[in-house]
């Protein structure tokens, strides 16, 4: 059975740091993309961060380059994100999701048609 659970949400102020974490297990991790999407009240879910684990090739949606890092220890099948000078507008629910590394998918504004998993998701709250 797939499972990709979220672990490290929580309420923050504005300008702190969070570190998500995302434990995949049940297919192979070497072989897949790992993103992190986010969606917040009543917006889409977005894909803001990817990493191929199989070439380690990396993505960021504009509105968090320079502020979030996305890394995997691939020893331990997870996946982190480290979510820097944080933001009122990064309030969202933030959803690991997993789909098969091939081409470039990931690196772009309709990378959730790749996915072929998704995590529950876990609440960020960024307070001003």
């Amino acid at each position: 059975e797939v499972q990709l659970v979220e672990s490290g949400g929580g309420l923050v102020q504005a300008g702190g740091s969070l570190r998500l974490s995302c434990a995949a297990s049940g297919f192979a991790f070497d072989r897949h993309v790992m993103c992190w999407f986010r969606q917040a009240p009543g917006k889409e879910r977005d894909g803001i961060s990817c990493i191929d684990i199989s070439d380690g090739g990396i993505y960021y949606e504009d509105s968090v380059k320079g502020r979030f890092t996305i890394a995997s220890d691939n020893a331990k099948s997870t996946v982190y994100l480290q979510m820097n000078s944080l933001k009122p507008e990064d309030t969202a629910v933030y959803f690991c999701a997993a789909g098969w590394s091939g081409g470039a998918w990931y690196r772009g504004p309709n990378l959730k048609y790749g996915i072929d998993n998704w995590g529950k998701g876990i609440l960020v709250t960024v307070s001003s």
